[in-house]
């Protein structure tokens, strides 16, 4: 009698109950590239610029953010290391991803991009990795630039870590200008024109082939091409150099001049 009842009931009301409806499956939003990257939980900028930078049809990127000292020193960088692997694993647990990205410029750096991608491998084994400094070493050749033009917001004892190790790996600093502000809240309000006006400067002296904008907390990638225009020299940022990168490792080669020379090129041989 209760199930007679409750099925009158349901009759009455209109509702309809119907399981199991049949559906097709395609490759979903990021059926030409999944790109997996792991956020400062300080970071205000880096999703923002991605999704600029990113925005071509197929491409997906997704995230997970580490927690992380909104102070930069050296300390609170390396205090990171062992964050990385839980948080990668947060990323479309499960699911194949084509590039795992870690966004920290100068703890990259101070860990080393080998540490970066062994911690990203204990949680995704074998996938492509990339930081922001590997990245704009990739971006450096890609220019056929050896000297390069260095603007952080870093304080002095980051900065000198930066300087150290892009020489280490074979280009020359002959140019190095700094915001001096340790705390990433603050470094991700400078405004669009203080960065551009200081790349500008920085770019334009001699002995300069090309510029890069070192932290993912600043805004540059919309502004690469206007900065290039007005000094005649290449220049990417820790975001822009980032973005193309993850494009090129996940075979994506669409060119977007819109972006500044990098988006043009393919990655070096």
């Amino acid at each position: 009698m209760a199930k007679a009842a409750s099925a009158a009931a349901g009759a009455e009301t209109g509702f309809v109950n119907r399981t199991h409806i049949p559906f097709k499956t395609d490759g979903g939003i990021a059926q030409r590239a999944a790109i997996g990257v792991i956020v400062l939980a300080s970071d205000h900028t880096i999703e923002h610029e991605f999704r600029q930078l990113l925005a071509l049809p197929g491409v997906a990127f997704y995230e997970a953010r580490i927690r992380n000292d909104p102070q930069i020193t050296p300390e609170t960088l390396a205090d990171m290391e062992t964050r990385i692997a839980p948080t990668a694993d947060l990323i479309l647990p499960g699911m194949p991803l084509d590039v795992v990205a870690y966004g920290c410029t100068s703890a990259s750096m101070v860990l080393g991009e080998q540490t970066v991608f062994d911690r990203i491998h204990e949680a995704r084994p074998g996938v492509v990795c990339t930081t922001p400094i590997t990245a704009a070493f990739a971006a450096f050749d890609a220019f056929g630039a050896r000297n390069i033009a260095v603007l952080t917001p870093y304080r002095d004892d980051v900065n000198q870590r930066v300087r150290s190790y892009i020489e280490g790996a074979g280009y020359n600093v002959p140019v190095f200008g700094s915001f001096n502000e340790e705390d990433d809240n603050v470094a991700a309000r400078i405004d669009q024109e203080s960065i551009s006006l200081a790349a500008a400067e920085l770019g334009a002296m001699d002995g300069v082939d090309a510029v890069f904008v070192s932290c993912t907390s600043i805004r540059l990638g919309a502004a690469a091409r206007e900065v290039e225009e007005k000094i005649g020299k290449p220049v990417t940022s820790s975001n822009h150099a980032m973005a193309w990168h993850c494009l090129r490792l996940a075979g994506i080669d669409d060119a977007q001049p819109d972006f500044g020379r990098l988006y043009t090129m393919p990655l070096p041989g």
